[in-house]
Protein backbone atom coordinates (compact mmCIF):
# COMPACT_ATOMS: atom_id res chain seq x y z
CA UNK A 1 0.00 0.00 0.00
CA UNK A 2 1.62 3.50 -1.43
CA UNK A 3 2.27 5.64 1.56
CA UNK A 4 0.51 9.30 2.05
CA UNK A 5 1.29 12.34 3.67
CA UNK A 6 -0.43 15.35 4.37
CA UNK A 7 2.69 17.64 4.03
CA UNK A 8 1.96 20.29 6.78
CA UNK A 9 1.06 17.73 9.44
CA UNK A 10 4.35 15.61 8.09
CA UNK A 11 6.49 18.83 8.75
CA UNK A 12 4.48 19.64 12.00
CA UNK A 13 4.93 16.28 13.27
CA UNK A 14 9.24 17.05 14.03
CA UNK A 15 10.81 16.75 16.61
CA UNK A 16 14.19 19.55 16.34
CA UNK A 17 16.56 17.34 15.24
CA UNK A 18 20.41 18.12 13.50
CA UNK A 19 17.95 18.64 10.10
CA UNK A 20 16.64 21.70 11.81
CA UNK A 21 19.57 22.89 13.69
CA UNK A 22 21.94 22.77 10.12
CA UNK A 23 19.05 24.77 8.55
CA UNK A 24 19.04 27.89 10.72
CA UNK A 25 22.65 27.54 11.37
CA UNK A 26 23.22 27.87 7.83
CA UNK A 27 20.33 30.02 7.13
CA UNK A 28 21.79 32.26 10.33
CA UNK A 29 25.56 32.17 8.30
CA UNK A 30 23.41 33.60 5.08
CA UNK A 31 21.61 36.34 6.90
CA UNK A 32 24.74 37.50 8.84
CA UNK A 33 26.55 37.73 5.73
CA UNK A 34 23.66 39.89 4.25
CA UNK A 35 23.30 42.51 7.21
CA UNK A 36 27.34 42.91 7.16
CA UNK A 37 27.06 44.28 3.42
CA UNK A 38 23.72 45.74 3.53
CA UNK A 39 25.53 47.91 6.27
CA UNK A 40 28.90 48.48 5.43
CA UNK A 41 28.47 51.80 2.84
CA UNK A 42 27.16 53.55 5.81
CA UNK A 43 30.66 53.23 7.73
CA UNK A 44 32.50 53.87 4.64
CA UNK A 45 30.76 57.19 3.78
CA UNK A 46 32.77 59.42 5.90
CA UNK A 47 36.05 58.49 4.64
CA UNK A 48 34.49 57.97 1.08
CA UNK A 49 33.24 61.42 1.21
CA UNK A 50 36.62 62.91 1.91
CA UNK A 51 37.99 60.93 -0.78
CA UNK A 52 35.80 62.11 -3.46
CA UNK A 53 35.74 65.47 -2.58
CA UNK A 54 31.90 65.75 -2.28
CA UNK A 55 29.55 66.89 -0.34
CA UNK A 56 27.52 64.57 2.54
CA UNK A 57 24.54 65.53 1.33
CA UNK A 58 25.61 63.85 -2.24
CA UNK A 59 26.09 60.82 -0.91
CA UNK A 60 21.79 60.14 -1.21
CA UNK A 61 22.45 58.12 -4.37
CA UNK A 62 24.97 56.44 -3.17
CA UNK A 63 23.47 55.15 -0.37
CA UNK A 64 20.06 54.37 -1.56
CA UNK A 65 21.89 52.37 -5.07
CA UNK A 66 21.32 48.87 -3.34
CA UNK A 67 17.91 50.05 -1.82
CA UNK A 68 16.68 50.06 -4.89
CA UNK A 69 18.50 47.00 -6.49
CA UNK A 70 16.40 45.70 -3.67
CA UNK A 71 13.45 46.75 -4.71
CA UNK A 72 13.48 44.89 -7.76
CA UNK A 73 15.27 42.16 -6.54
CA UNK A 74 13.07 40.69 -4.07
CA UNK A 75 10.03 40.65 -5.95
CA UNK A 76 11.45 39.20 -9.11
CA UNK A 77 13.96 36.57 -7.49
CA UNK A 78 10.90 35.74 -4.78
CA UNK A 79 8.90 35.09 -7.50
CA UNK A 80 11.71 32.39 -9.71
CA UNK A 81 11.83 31.08 -5.55
CA UNK A 82 8.65 30.00 -6.14
CA UNK A 83 8.86 28.78 -9.52
CA UNK A 84 12.64 26.81 -9.51
CA UNK A 85 13.47 26.70 -5.76
CA UNK A 86 14.38 28.24 -2.87
CA UNK A 87 17.67 26.88 -2.57
CA UNK A 88 19.47 27.92 -5.92
CA UNK A 89 18.20 31.24 -5.96
CA UNK A 90 19.61 31.79 -2.22
CA UNK A 91 22.89 30.35 -3.57
CA UNK A 92 23.23 32.45 -6.67
CA UNK A 93 22.13 35.52 -4.90
CA UNK A 94 24.68 35.17 -2.95
CA UNK A 95 27.51 35.02 -5.42
CA UNK A 96 26.07 37.52 -7.29
CA UNK A 97 26.00 40.47 -4.27
CA UNK A 98 29.01 38.96 -2.77
CA UNK A 99 31.13 39.39 -6.32
CA UNK A 100 29.75 42.75 -6.31
CA UNK A 101 30.61 43.85 -2.94
CA UNK A 102 34.06 42.76 -3.54
CA UNK A 103 34.78 44.61 -6.30
CA UNK A 104 33.79 47.73 -4.40
CA UNK A 105 36.82 47.21 -2.82
CA UNK A 106 38.64 48.88 -5.65
CA UNK A 107 36.52 51.45 -6.76
CA UNK A 108 37.59 54.82 -7.69
CA UNK A 109 34.25 56.98 -8.39
CA UNK A 110 31.15 57.29 -6.62
CA UNK A 111 29.22 56.43 -10.50
CA UNK A 112 31.29 53.05 -10.27
CA UNK A 113 29.75 52.55 -6.63
CA UNK A 114 26.59 53.76 -7.43
CA UNK A 115 26.27 50.26 -10.40
CA UNK A 116 27.97 47.70 -7.81
CA UNK A 117 25.89 48.64 -4.93
CA UNK A 118 22.65 48.52 -7.23
CA UNK A 119 23.92 45.28 -9.00
CA UNK A 120 24.33 43.89 -5.11
CA UNK A 121 21.07 45.11 -4.27
CA UNK A 122 19.39 42.82 -6.38
CA UNK A 123 21.21 39.90 -4.76
CA UNK A 124 20.61 40.77 -1.21
CA UNK A 125 16.85 41.45 -2.69
CA UNK A 126 16.58 37.48 -3.48
CA UNK A 127 18.31 36.09 -0.37
CA UNK A 128 15.45 37.67 2.14
CA UNK A 129 12.11 36.55 0.67
CA UNK A 130 13.24 33.33 -0.43
CA UNK A 131 15.66 32.20 2.65
CA UNK A 132 12.25 33.41 5.13
CA UNK A 133 9.91 31.41 2.56
CA UNK A 134 12.51 27.94 3.73
CA UNK A 135 12.76 28.16 6.63
CA UNK A 136 8.69 28.90 7.50
CA UNK A 137 8.06 25.71 4.87
CA UNK A 138 10.51 23.24 6.51
CA UNK A 139 9.88 24.55 10.42
CA UNK A 140 7.14 22.42 12.50
CA UNK A 141 4.35 25.22 13.32
CA UNK A 142 5.31 25.25 17.06
CA UNK A 143 8.68 26.77 16.73
CA UNK A 144 8.05 28.27 13.23
CA UNK A 145 8.08 32.09 14.16
CA UNK A 146 10.60 31.38 16.76
CA UNK A 147 12.65 29.94 14.26
CA UNK A 148 12.45 32.80 11.41
CA UNK A 149 13.11 35.44 13.90
CA UNK A 150 16.13 33.17 15.12
CA UNK A 151 17.47 32.88 11.62
CA UNK A 152 16.76 36.57 10.74
CA UNK A 153 18.92 37.48 13.87
CA UNK A 154 21.89 36.94 11.47
CA UNK A 155 20.93 39.70 9.91
CA UNK A 156 21.12 41.63 13.27
CA UNK A 157 24.62 40.27 13.75
CA UNK A 158 26.35 40.84 10.68
CA UNK A 159 24.64 44.33 11.00
CA UNK A 160 26.85 44.87 14.41
CA UNK A 161 29.52 43.32 13.04
CA UNK A 162 30.51 45.62 10.13
CA UNK A 163 30.42 48.46 12.93
CA UNK A 164 32.76 46.37 15.25
CA UNK A 165 35.11 46.04 12.06
CA UNK A 166 34.67 49.36 11.44
CA UNK A 167 35.65 50.68 15.04
CA UNK A 168 38.52 48.91 14.81
CA UNK A 169 40.25 47.90 11.64
CA UNK A 170 38.76 50.78 9.80
CA UNK A 171 41.26 53.41 10.70
CA UNK A 172 44.41 51.39 9.97
CA UNK A 173 43.11 49.57 6.95
CA UNK A 174 40.98 52.15 5.26
CA UNK A 175 37.60 51.76 4.10
CA UNK A 176 38.83 49.26 1.52
CA UNK A 177 38.72 46.32 4.83
CA UNK A 178 34.73 47.02 5.09
CA UNK A 179 34.25 45.83 1.23
CA UNK A 180 37.09 43.06 1.42
CA UNK A 181 35.24 41.36 4.24
CA UNK A 182 31.63 42.35 3.37
CA UNK A 183 32.60 40.12 -0.37
CA UNK A 184 34.59 37.04 0.66
CA UNK A 185 31.65 36.32 3.23
CA UNK A 186 28.97 35.73 1.20
CA UNK A 187 31.10 33.96 -1.49
CA UNK A 188 32.10 31.60 1.19
CA UNK A 189 28.88 30.83 2.65
CA UNK A 190 27.74 29.99 -0.42
CA UNK A 191 29.73 27.46 -1.36
CA UNK A 192 28.65 25.85 1.90
CA UNK A 193 24.84 26.57 1.21
CA UNK A 194 25.39 24.11 -2.38
CA UNK A 195 26.12 21.18 0.13
CA UNK A 196 23.88 21.82 2.79
CA UNK A 197 21.03 23.30 2.38
CA UNK A 198 17.33 21.62 1.64
CA UNK A 199 14.99 22.44 -0.80
CA UNK A 200 10.87 22.89 1.06
CA UNK A 201 9.45 20.21 1.12
CA UNK A 202 6.04 22.00 0.06
CA UNK A 203 7.84 23.37 -2.93
CA UNK A 204 8.84 19.97 -4.22
CA UNK A 205 5.27 18.31 -3.37
CA UNK A 206 4.40 20.89 -6.23
CA UNK A 207 7.05 19.50 -9.17
CA UNK A 208 6.41 15.83 -9.61
CA UNK A 209 10.18 16.06 -11.89
CA UNK A 210 11.75 16.43 -8.44
CA UNK A 211 10.75 13.32 -6.65
CA UNK A 212 13.68 11.88 -5.87
CA UNK A 213 14.96 15.20 -4.01
CA UNK A 214 11.74 15.34 -2.63
CA UNK A 215 12.09 11.58 -1.07
CA UNK A 216 15.75 12.73 0.37
CA UNK A 217 14.57 15.70 1.83
CA UNK A 218 11.57 14.12 3.35
CA UNK A 219 14.26 11.36 4.90
CA UNK A 220 16.44 13.39 6.37
CA UNK A 221 14.18 15.34 7.97
CA UNK A 222 12.01 12.82 9.62
CA UNK A 223 14.34 9.96 10.39
CA UNK A 224 12.36 8.43 12.46
CA UNK A 225 10.06 7.41 9.77
CA UNK A 226 10.33 4.50 7.14
CA UNK A 227 9.80 6.50 4.29
CA UNK A 228 8.97 4.55 0.99
CA UNK A 229 10.24 5.42 -2.07
CA UNK A 230 6.67 5.54 -3.62
CA UNK A 231 5.31 7.87 -0.96
CA UNK A 232 3.02 10.60 -2.00
CA UNK A 233 2.68 13.93 -0.40
CA UNK A 234 -0.29 15.91 -0.39
CA UNK A 235 -0.46 19.59 0.21
CA UNK A 236 -3.32 21.43 1.66
CA UNK A 237 -5.78 22.51 -1.28
CA UNK A 238 -4.94 26.38 -0.41
CA UNK A 239 -1.55 25.65 -1.52
CA UNK A 240 -2.97 22.92 -4.29
CA UNK A 241 -5.36 25.83 -5.93
CA UNK A 242 -2.61 28.59 -5.97
CA UNK A 243 -1.33 29.94 -9.63
CA UNK A 244 1.30 32.11 -8.08
CA UNK A 245 -0.71 35.34 -9.72
CA UNK A 246 0.06 38.71 -7.54
CA UNK A 247 -3.75 39.27 -6.88
CA UNK A 248 -3.84 36.17 -4.54
CA UNK A 249 -1.75 38.60 -2.57
CA UNK A 250 -5.17 40.17 -1.98
CA UNK A 251 -7.54 37.30 -2.14
CA UNK A 252 -8.99 35.10 0.69
CA UNK A 253 -8.98 37.85 3.35
CA UNK A 254 -5.79 39.17 2.25
CA UNK A 255 -6.83 42.58 0.64
CA UNK A 256 -6.61 44.57 3.77
CA UNK A 257 -4.11 43.04 5.65
CA UNK A 258 -1.59 42.75 2.39
CA UNK A 259 -1.58 46.47 2.20
CA UNK A 260 -1.36 47.35 6.13
CA UNK A 261 1.15 44.56 6.07
CA UNK A 262 3.22 46.36 3.48
CA UNK A 263 2.89 49.22 4.93
CA UNK A 264 4.07 48.44 8.72
CA UNK A 265 7.28 47.06 6.13
CA UNK A 266 7.65 50.39 4.61
CA UNK A 267 7.84 52.34 8.38
CA UNK A 268 10.33 50.10 9.72
CA UNK A 269 12.39 49.94 6.98
CA UNK A 270 12.07 54.16 6.44
CA UNK A 271 13.45 54.10 10.38
CA UNK A 272 16.03 51.13 10.02
CA UNK A 273 18.08 52.32 7.25
CA UNK A 274 18.02 56.19 8.28
CA UNK A 275 20.01 54.74 10.70
CA UNK A 276 21.59 52.27 9.34
CA UNK A 277 23.13 54.46 6.53
CA UNK A 278 23.12 58.05 7.63
CA UNK A 279 23.89 58.25 11.31
CA UNK A 280 27.65 57.89 11.05
CA UNK A 281 27.23 60.88 8.69
CA UNK A 282 24.79 62.87 11.08
CA UNK A 283 27.36 62.36 13.93
CA UNK A 284 30.33 63.61 11.78
CA UNK A 285 28.63 66.61 10.87
CA UNK A 286 28.02 67.71 14.23
CA UNK A 287 31.24 66.91 15.78
CA UNK A 288 30.67 63.31 17.48
CA UNK A 289 33.93 61.12 17.19
CA UNK A 290 34.13 58.89 14.88
CA UNK A 291 34.60 56.04 16.86
CA UNK A 292 31.95 56.81 19.53
CA UNK A 293 29.78 57.11 16.26
CA UNK A 294 31.17 53.91 14.80
CA UNK A 295 30.18 52.18 18.73
CA UNK A 296 26.87 54.17 19.14
CA UNK A 297 26.04 52.67 15.31
CA UNK A 298 26.76 48.99 16.99
CA UNK A 299 25.07 49.16 19.70
CA UNK A 300 21.87 50.19 17.40
CA UNK A 301 22.40 46.70 15.94
CA UNK A 302 23.57 45.05 19.17
CA UNK A 303 19.71 46.08 20.55
CA UNK A 304 18.09 44.33 17.48
CA UNK A 305 19.51 41.14 19.08
CA UNK A 306 17.68 41.84 21.72
CA UNK A 307 14.52 42.64 20.23
CA UNK A 308 14.81 39.64 17.73
CA UNK A 309 14.66 37.68 21.14
CA UNK A 310 11.76 39.97 22.37
CA UNK A 311 10.06 38.85 19.20
CA UNK A 312 10.72 35.28 19.39
CA UNK A 313 9.16 34.47 22.66
CA UNK A 314 6.15 37.04 22.31
CA UNK A 315 4.95 36.56 18.68
CA UNK A 316 3.67 32.71 18.78
CA UNK A 317 1.72 34.34 21.60
CA UNK A 318 0.73 37.91 21.21
CA UNK A 319 0.74 38.24 17.15
CA UNK A 320 1.22 41.68 15.69
CA UNK A 321 0.19 43.21 19.26
CA UNK A 322 4.03 42.71 19.77
CA UNK A 323 5.45 45.09 16.54
CA UNK A 324 1.99 47.58 17.94
CA UNK A 325 4.19 47.72 21.39
CA UNK A 326 7.73 48.28 19.71
CA UNK A 327 6.64 50.62 17.19
CA UNK A 328 5.17 52.38 20.11
CA UNK A 329 8.58 52.35 21.81
CA UNK A 330 10.32 53.74 18.47
CA UNK A 331 9.41 56.75 18.30
CA UNK A 332 10.59 58.43 21.70
CA UNK A 333 14.10 56.13 21.39
CA UNK A 334 14.87 57.89 17.88
CA UNK A 335 13.96 60.85 19.08
CA UNK A 336 16.60 61.04 22.25
CA UNK A 337 19.53 59.60 19.47
CA UNK A 338 19.64 63.51 18.60
CA UNK A 339 20.02 65.35 22.18
CA UNK A 340 23.63 65.93 21.68
CA UNK A 341 24.05 67.15 25.29
CA UNK A 342 23.76 63.89 26.47
CA UNK A 343 26.93 61.57 27.50
CA UNK A 344 28.06 58.93 24.94
CA UNK A 345 26.68 55.94 27.29
CA UNK A 346 23.41 57.77 27.17
CA UNK A 347 23.22 57.98 23.33
CA UNK A 348 24.70 54.59 23.32
CA UNK A 349 21.65 53.59 25.56
CA UNK A 350 19.48 54.93 23.49
CA UNK A 351 20.46 53.57 20.34
CA UNK A 352 20.28 50.24 21.66
CA UNK A 353 16.91 50.69 22.58
CA UNK A 354 16.10 52.19 19.09
CA UNK A 355 17.39 48.54 17.78
CA UNK A 356 14.93 47.04 20.46
CA UNK A 357 12.15 48.48 19.09
CA UNK A 358 12.88 49.11 15.34
CA UNK A 359 14.59 46.08 14.73
CA UNK A 360 12.28 44.00 16.54
CA UNK A 361 8.96 45.04 14.90
CA UNK A 362 11.19 44.76 11.76
CA UNK A 363 11.77 40.90 12.74
CA UNK A 364 8.00 40.49 13.52
CA UNK A 365 7.09 41.79 10.13
CA UNK A 366 9.36 38.95 8.23
CA UNK A 367 7.89 36.54 10.51
CA UNK A 368 4.72 37.10 10.25
CA UNK A 369 4.97 38.07 5.96
CA UNK A 370 6.73 33.88 6.03
CA UNK A 371 3.76 32.60 7.72
CA UNK A 372 0.55 34.56 6.73
CA UNK A 373 0.59 33.54 2.86
CA UNK A 374 0.44 30.14 1.68
CA UNK A 375 2.99 27.78 -0.05
CA UNK A 376 2.85 29.05 -3.88
CA UNK A 377 2.81 32.38 -3.18
CA UNK A 378 5.04 33.08 -0.22
CA UNK A 379 8.45 33.95 -2.06
CA UNK A 380 6.42 36.47 -4.15
CA UNK A 381 4.56 37.37 -0.70
CA UNK A 382 7.09 38.25 1.36
CA UNK A 383 9.59 39.62 -1.87
CA UNK A 384 6.34 41.70 -2.31
CA UNK A 385 6.06 42.98 0.77
CA UNK A 386 10.40 43.84 1.09
CA UNK A 387 9.98 45.61 -2.23
CA UNK A 388 7.38 47.48 -1.03
CA UNK A 389 9.07 48.09 1.99
CA UNK A 390 12.09 49.41 0.32
CA UNK A 391 10.22 52.72 -0.61
CA UNK A 392 10.43 53.32 3.04
CA UNK A 393 14.43 51.84 2.88
CA UNK A 394 14.75 54.33 0.19
CA UNK A 395 13.43 57.61 1.81
CA UNK A 396 15.26 56.83 5.06
CA UNK A 397 18.66 57.66 4.06
CA UNK A 398 17.32 60.30 1.40
CA UNK A 399 16.04 62.37 4.04
CA UNK A 400 18.90 61.72 5.96
CA UNK A 401 20.91 63.09 3.84
CA UNK A 402 18.52 65.99 3.12
CA UNK A 403 18.12 66.97 6.62
CA UNK A 404 22.17 67.10 6.54
CA UNK A 405 21.83 70.03 4.06
CA UNK A 406 19.34 72.07 6.34
CA UNK A 407 20.59 73.98 9.61
CA UNK A 408 18.84 72.99 11.71
CA UNK A 409 20.13 71.07 15.53
CA UNK A 410 20.24 67.48 15.53
CA UNK A 411 17.78 67.40 18.09
CA UNK A 412 15.08 68.75 15.64
CA UNK A 413 16.61 66.65 12.68
CA UNK A 414 16.06 63.52 14.80
CA UNK A 415 12.30 64.83 15.60
CA UNK A 416 11.47 65.12 12.13
CA UNK A 417 13.13 61.68 11.24
CA UNK A 418 10.87 59.93 14.30
CA UNK A 419 7.55 61.37 13.07
CA UNK A 420 6.72 58.35 10.32
CA UNK A 421 6.55 55.78 12.87
CA UNK A 422 3.03 56.86 14.15
CA UNK A 423 2.03 55.44 10.76
CA UNK A 424 3.64 51.84 11.54
CA UNK A 425 1.81 52.00 15.11
CA UNK A 426 -1.69 52.66 13.53
CA UNK A 427 -1.18 50.32 11.02
CA UNK A 428 0.28 47.42 13.08
CA UNK A 429 -2.42 48.00 15.71
CA UNK A 430 -5.31 47.35 12.99
CA UNK A 431 -3.22 44.57 11.68
CA UNK A 432 -3.21 42.83 14.99
CA UNK A 433 -7.13 42.64 15.34
CA UNK A 434 -7.41 41.54 11.67
CA UNK A 435 -5.17 38.43 11.84
CA UNK A 436 -6.67 37.50 15.25
CA UNK A 437 -10.46 37.58 13.22
CA UNK A 438 -8.63 35.29 10.49
CA UNK A 439 -7.06 33.22 12.37
CA UNK A 440 -9.35 33.13 15.73
CA UNK A 441 -6.20 33.35 17.47
CA UNK A 442 -3.07 35.64 18.08
CA UNK A 443 -1.24 33.09 16.46
CA UNK A 444 -0.22 33.54 12.92
CA UNK A 445 -0.62 30.86 10.38
CA UNK A 446 -1.09 30.20 6.52
CA UNK A 447 -4.20 28.59 6.63
CA UNK A 448 -7.68 30.87 7.94
CA UNK A 449 -9.34 29.51 10.45
CA UNK A 450 -13.02 28.42 9.21
CA UNK A 451 -15.85 30.81 9.99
Amino acid sequence: MTQSWLVNDFVDGQQIRSFNIKLLLWSFLTMFADGFDLNSLGFAAPDLVQLWGVERSAMGPVLTANLVGIFLGAPLLGWMGDKFGRRPIIIYASVLYGSMTLLMAWTDTMSQMLILRFIAGIGIGGIMPNTISLNSELAPKRYRSALIVLMFMGITTGSTAVGLVSANFQQEYGWQIIFHLGGILPLATAVGLYFALPESLKLLATQPARRSVMIRTARQMRPDLEISDDAEFINPPIVQRSGGNITELFSGGLAVITPLLWLCFAVALMANFFLNNTLPLIYDKYGIDAEEAAWVTTMYHAGGIIGGLVITVLLDRFGFAVVAALFALAAPSIMLLGDASMPFSFLAGMAGMAGVAVLGAQFGNNAAAGLIYPTSVRGKGVGTALSIGRFGAIIGPMVGTALLGMDITMQRLFVIASTPIALGLTAAIILSWLCYKRFNSFQLDDTPAES
